[in-house]
C-alpha cells in the first residue's frame, strides 16, 4: 500500500483557552501509563449522494475539530514531561492529507494491519515529547473516493472510552449539531479525583518506532461472527451451570477464555510445560465510582482486574475454566469500583498497575493483557456522508496484547491478536483445535 502526504498543518481552537486552564496536570493513572498513542481508524464509503468534494470534505473536518477543541482544551497543547503536565496554550492539533494509491475494498476486504499504520499519523511509539501533538489525524483519500480517518491521540492522557467521547462529539459538530441524541460535554476532572503523584514513566516493552521494536511482533485478525459465539456461549453456559453459576457468560467472557486458553496452549507448545500465567483485563470505571464519574469523563479511567494462574492450575484447565476465572475477576474489580476514588482505593489501583508492569517486565510469568472495546459507538460515526464501513485499530506491536472489536453489524468480534511472529501459526492452530471443541 503506498500512502503520500500531501499536507500536515495544525487546527487550533475556535476560542483560546482561558488562562485558569492554561495547565492541566494530569491525573496519577495517567502517570502509570505507557508512553504511546491510543489510534483508531474509521473507513468511509466513496460519497455518491452527495456533491461533497475533497476540499469541502476537508473543510468541514477542520472547522468542527476547530468548534470541539475549546471543550477537549488539552488536545491542542503539548504534554511536558518533567512537569507532569500538557501546557494548554492551543499549539493546534494535527491534521495531515495523504492520498493512498489503492481501493478501499482492498483494505476492508483483506486488510494488513502491519500496513494499516500507514493510515495513521504518528507511530504508535510517538508520544510524551514536547514536540508530540497529543491529537493527530491523517485523512487518507482513496483512488475510489471512499477515506479513512485516522487518529492517534496521547495514551499519557486519554483512554479509548475517552477516543470515543471525542469521535462522537467530533462527528456531531461535523454534521452541523444536528440535535440527535445527548449532548457529548467532556470532562477533565480526573486530576480531581486522582491527583497527580509525579510518578516516573513505567518502564514497558515499547518503543518510539517499529524498526527498534525489541520483538518481532505479528499481528492477525481472528473475526467470531454471531453463529460461532452463540455455540461458544451455549459450551461455556453449560459447563457454568455445573459449577452452580447460572448466569449466562458474555460474548466478550467467551472470547477471552478462548484467546487465553490458546495462549496458554503456546506454553505447552514451544516450551513442553506452562508457565505461570497474568491476564490484565481493563475495567471501565466511568458510572461504577462513589461518586460516579461522568459519562463522558476524559482521562486514564480504567481499573485492571488481575487473574493469575500457577503453572500447576494451567496443566488442568481448558477454555471453559478460563471463561469462569476471568469472568470470577472481571466481577470482583467491578464491584470493588465502587471505592476506587477513596484513599484505600487509590492505593489499590496503583499496586494493581505497578504489579502488572513489574511481572510484564520479566520473564518467567507469561503477562496477556485483553482490551474490550465493543462497547464503544465507533460504527456510530457519520461526519455527514454516513456511518463507517470499517472501524480498525493497528498492529501496535505490543507482545501478548489482544484487542475485540465489535463487527459493523454489531453482533460478531473481531480479536486482534499480537503475538511474537513465530507463535502465531501455533496459535491460530489452537484456535481452530478450541472452536472444533
Amino acid at each position: 500500500m503506498k500512502v503520500k502526504v500531501v499536507s500536515r498543518k495544525l487546527v487550533k481552537p475556535r476560542t483560546p483557552t482561558p488562562q485558569n486552564l492554561k495547565n492541566y496536570n494530569i491525573s496519577f493513572m495517567d502517570e502509570l501509563n505507557p508512553t504511546m498513542n491510543v489510534n483508531a481508524i474509521l473507513y468511509y464509503q466513496p460519497d455518491h449522494d452527495t456533491n461533497t468534494t475533497n476540499e469541502t470534505l476537508t473543510k468541514r473536518l477542520d472547522e468542527s475539530l476547530a468548534e470541539i477543541l475549546p471543550h477537549f482544551y488539552p488536545f491542542a497543547g503539548r504534554y511536558i514531561k518533567k512537569h507532569h503536565l500538557v501546557d494548554c496554550s492551543d499549539q493546534g492539533a494535527e491534521i495531515v492529507a495523504a492520498n493512498v494509491e489503492l481501493e478501499l475494498r482492498q483494505i476492508i476486504h483483506n486488510p494488513s494491519p502491519k500496513e494499516l499504520n500507514d493510515l495513521l499519523p504518528r507511530e504508535s511509539g510517538a508520544a510524551d515529547e514536547e514536540e508530540d501533538p497529543i491529537l493527530s489525524i491523517q485523512i487518507n483519500k482513496f483512488n475510489c473516493g471512499g477515506i479513512a480517518i485516522g487518529i492517534c491521540i496521547s495514551h499519557r492522557i486519554i483512554d479509548a472510552s475517552s477516543l470515543g467521547t471525542f469521535i462522537s462529539a467530533w462527528t456531531k459538530a461535523s454534521r452541523g449539531g444536528d440535535g440527535d441524541g445527548d449532548a457529548v460535554v467532556p470532562s477533565f476532572d480526573g486530576p480531581v479525583f486522582l491527583p497527580g503523584k509525579n510518578f516516573p514513566t513505567p518502564e514497558f516493552w515499547l518503543t518510539r518506532t517499529r524498526e527498534n521494536a525489541l520483538y518481532n511482533i505479528g499481528c492477525k485478525i481472528f473475526k467470531f461472527d454471531k453463529d460461532a459465539i452463540s455455540r461458544l456461549k451455549e459450551r461455556a453456559a453449560a459447563a457454568l451451570v455445573t459449577t452452580g453459576e447460572s448466569r449466562p457468560p458474555s460474548r466478550n467472557a467467551v472470547i477471552s477464555g478462548l484467546m487465553i486458553s490458546a495462549i496458554a496452549g503456546l506454553e505447552r507448545a514451544r516450551h513442553g510445560q506452562e508457565r505461570d500465567l497474568l491476564v490484565v483485563q481493563a475495567v471501565n470505571m466511568r458510572g461504577r465510582t462513589v461518586p460516579p464519574l461522568p459519562k463522558h469523563s476524559c482521562g486514564n479511567l480504567a481499573a485492571l482486574a488481575i487473574t493469575e494462574c500457577s503453572r500447576e492450575e494451567i496443566k488442568n484447565m481448558g477454555f471453559l475454566d478460563f471463561v469462569r476465572v476471568l469472568r470470577r475477576d472481571i466481577g470482583k474489580t467491578v464491584g470493588d469500583c465502587a471505592k476506587l476514588l477513596s484513599e484505600e482505593g487509590h492505593k489499590s489501583l496503583i499496586d494493581t498497575s505497578e504489579y502488572a508492569s513489574a511481572k510484564s517486565l520479566g520473564h518467567d510469568v507469561n503477562v496477556v493483557w485483553l482490551t474490550d472495546w465493543t462497547k464503544f459507538p465507533f460504527y456510530e460515526a457519520d461526519f455527514g456522508w454516513g456511518k463507517p464501513v470499517w472501524a480498525s485499530v493497528v498492529d501496535v506491536f505490543i507482545k501478548n496484547h489482544v484487542t475485540m472489536m465489535t463487527t459493523k453489524e454489531g453482533d460478531g468480534v473481531e480479536a486482534w491478536v499480537q503475538l511474537e511472529e513465530r507463535e502465531m501459526d501455533s496459535f491460530q492452530n489452537q484456535i481452530k483445535f478450541l472452536m472444533a471443541g
